[in-house]
This record gives structure tokens, sequence and C-alpha cells, in this order.
């Protein structure tokens, strides 16, 4: 029979005294795990939309900006033969100090009076060169004073042509006046031979005609003689002035083949006086060259070339010297497909082999024992295959990089871009597409400067 009433008192069951109860019941741990999952889930799904900067990763060295602070090898111009080293290596040397001596080795250059008998010979040849050119100067006067004999003479053989033709024109005058003479004579003689044989003049009259014809026929032919002699005289006249001009052009042509020949001597005196200089010249250079001079102020690190007595080539290679400088840089390699995303400018974050740090590369500004830089050059070709090169300097407005850093040590740099939340970022991780530059929605271009 149930007993029904308003105030029921149902006893108190200790869940402890029933097993079927305590493995109902939900753990505690149970509950204590279930809460702490719930909260990592929604702290990642928050954490998903958090931000994220975006980073291109590379590797390299660390070196120099400019070329002529990075390590450089001293080369010798000159074979020859170490003889005294004057510093040692991991000593610091200053531009201009001697770095080691050397000795000649090449038979031509043993002769320690070298210079005195090269300079003989340049003042011998100096010497040879003045004798040649005062030659070529009394040629020069010789030529002018022929030339000025050629005039002269020319002029002179000139004026007896003159003279003989003007005689050949007085002597043919001459010779027809006679021979006019002469007719009228023998027409004279003619007439009064007859009269003469018909008894008409006497004959003393008559000799005296004869003689006077016998006379004229004499001038005629003497004027006749002369006139011929002027004809050969004209003729002499022009051979001579012809002669006198051949034999002042032949003695101006000797004379100035002479000057030729004594021109190419000069310039061949000139080129083997210049030669003899320039073996001077490289001879005063040489004896320089057998001290062995530091091109710039640092750190001599290694000696390629060590024994006393040991020869060396030209242009072989002696010691290495490290620049004393804080020009540094840090020399990273990045693939070809993260090279559009990068200009100059860009901040890096840089981490250094031996220096301990703590990077996370989407938040910059929580790492630790990385050092801020700026991209300071981006080469236009390809240093290794796929792979370009990008020269990092310090940023001015971060933490100074260590002074104990040495060229050579190996780095690593993140190349710092934009911001995007972390689910964006695993996302494009996952489907391995490259960085995005964003900026409100649009897409940012980036140009090199």
């Amino acid at each position: 029979m149930l007993k029904i009433s308003d105030q029921i008192d149902i006893p108190e069951v200790d869940e402890g005294e029933y097993y079927s109860l305590r493995t109902l019941k939900t753990p505690g741990m149970g509950r204590l795990l279930a809460k702490v999952l719930l909260v990592i889930v929604f702290l990642g799904i928050v954490g998903l939309f958090l931000p994220w900067q975006q980073n291109i990763r590379g590797s390299g060295t660390l070196t120099a900006l400019r070329p002529e602070n990075r390590p450089q090898t001293v080369e010798t111009a000159i074979a020859g033969r170490i003889i005294d080293w004057k510093v040692r290596e991991g000593q610091f040397i200053n531009k201009g100090e001697t770095i080691l001596s050397l000795a000649e080795v090449k038979e031509k250059y043993f002769d320690p009076l070298l210079l005195t008998r090269l300079s003989e010979q340049i003042e011998a040849k100096k010497g040879g060169l003045e004798a040649k050119e005062s030659k070529r100067s009394a040629l020069t006067s010789q030529i002018a004073a022929l030339r000025q004999g050629r005039e002269m003479k020319l002029n002179q053989a000139s004026n007896k042509l003159k003279q003989a033709e003007l005689k050949l024109i007085s002597d043919s005058t001459s010779y027809e006046t006679e021979k006019v003479r002469y007719a009228n004579a023998e027409n004279t003689f003619t007439r009064n031979k007859s009269r003469y044989e018909a008894g008409n003049i006497s004959l003393t009259k008559f000799q005296e005609l004869e003689s006077k014809f016998q006379e004229s026929y004499a001038k005629v032919v003497s004027a006749e003689n002369k006139w011929l002699q002027s004809k050969t005289e004209l003729i002499n006249a022009r051979v001579n002035l012809s002669a006198v001009d051949a034999e002042y052009q032949d003695k101006i042509s000797k004379a100035q083949s002479d000057l030729a020949a004594t021109i190419a001597d000069i310039y061949e005196s000139q080129g083997s006086l210049a030669k003899m200089e320039n073996e001077y010249a490289n001879m005063v250079i040489r004896n320089d060259q057998y001290q062995i001079i530091a091109p710039q102020s640092g750190y001599l690190v290694k000696a390629l070339k060590a024994g006393i007595g040991e020869t060396i080539k030209e242009g072989e290679a002696v010691a290495t010297i490290m620049p004393s400088t804080s020009d540094k840089a840090a020399e990273m390699y990045i693939k070809a497909m993260d090279l559009p995303f990068i200009s100059v400018g860009r901040e890096v974050r840089v981490q250094f082999d031996g220096w301990p740090a703590l990077q996370f590369s989407g938040w910059p500004n929580v790492s630790v024992g990385t050092f801020g830089g700026i991209v300071s050059v981006i080469d236009r070709v390809e240093s290794k295959p796929g792979l370009f090169r990008i020269l990092v300097t310090p940023n001015p407005n971060d933490e100074q990089w260590p002074e104990q850093l040495r060229m050579g040590s190996g780095i690593k740099g993140w190349v710092m871009l934009n911001d995007v939340p972390i689910w964006y970022e695993l996302w494009r991780q996952l489907n391995g597409f490259p960085p995005s530059i964003y900026e409100n929605g649009e897409v940012k271009v980036e140009t090199k400067k």
C-alpha cells in the first residue's frame, strides 16, 4: 500500500557506496580536460585571426658592403725569392708598411749597376741624337743654299741665252745686209765687165770694181760665218741652261736624300731612346717591387707563401689582408620566386651563427638575439642557380651589430613583408603560394629603387 503524503522524507544516498553510481558519474579530470580543450580550441580559433608578418627567408655569410673592404689577397708584381718577412699572421699593419722583401731570380736583372749602365746608354743615345739633329740642320741649310745657287745660275744662263738670241738676230741682219751688198756689187761688176770688154772703161777702173766685188763676197762669207757661230752659241746657251738645272737638281736631290735618311735615323734613335727610357723607368719601378707593400690598413690573416728562400711567380698571391672596417653587410641568397617581393629599403631580421637567438619570424618584435637590417643591394643577375644575392646593411634605427662578428660568418635572415592573418599564412604555406603584398585590399606593386 502506497503512502502518499505532502511531506516525504527521502534519505540521502552516498554515491561512493555504490559502484554503479560511481561509474555513471563524469570524472573530474575529464571535465577539466574538456574545459582545457575548449579553451585551447577557442584560443586557436581566435589566434587564427591574429596578425602575422610575412617574411622571406634566406641564408648566406657576413661580408662588407664596399668591395675594397672585403678580404683581399696581396699579390707580387714580379717573380722573386722571399728573403725576409716583416710581419706575422694576425698582426695589424698600416697602409704602406712592408709585408715582406724579395730578391731577384732572373739573370737579366742580376747586375747591381744595371740602372747606371742604362743611364749611360741613354746619355750616349741622346748624344748621337743631337749629332744627327746637327746633321739635319746642316743638310737643310745645304739644300737651301743649293736652291739659291740654282736660281742664280739659272738666271745667269738665262741671260746668256738672251744674249745669244740677240746676237743671232744681229748677225742674221748683218748677213742679210752683206748679201744685199754682194748682190749689188755683183751686178755692178757684171755691167762694168761688159763695158771693159767693150773698151768703155779702163783696166784700172775694172780692177778696182773687181776688187770691191771680191771684198763684198768676203764680207758675205764672214757674215755667214758669224751668223752660223751665233746659232751654235744659242744652242750651247740652251744646253747650258738645261745642264745647270739638271746639275743643281741632282745636287738638291742627293742632299734631300741624305736629309731624309738622317731624319729616318733621328726617328729610329728617338724610338730607341724612348725604349731605353721605358726600360729604365721599368727598372726603377721594379726596384720598388722588391718590397711588397700593404695596399691598405688591416690584419694579416694568412700567409700563402711562408718559407724563407721560397720563390714566387709574377701575380702570385703571398698573403691575405682583412681590412679594418666596420662596413659590415649580410650577403643573403633568395629564391628567384621570392625576389619580386623584395625592394631596396625593406627591413630584415638577421641571426648570426654562434650568436644565441630566439626568432619568431612572424612576430619580429618578440624575437630575441636577432638584429635589424635594411636591404641595400639587389643583384640583377643570379649568383647561384635559382638564387639571387642581396646585401643587407645594419638598420641605423635598431641595435648595432656585434663587434665580435667576423667576415665569412654564417647568417640567416628574414626579409619582413606585410601583416596578414595567421589563417591566411597557413593556407598560403599549405598551397605553396608566394607571399602577397596587399594594402587596403589592393595589390601593391613594389618597384626596385
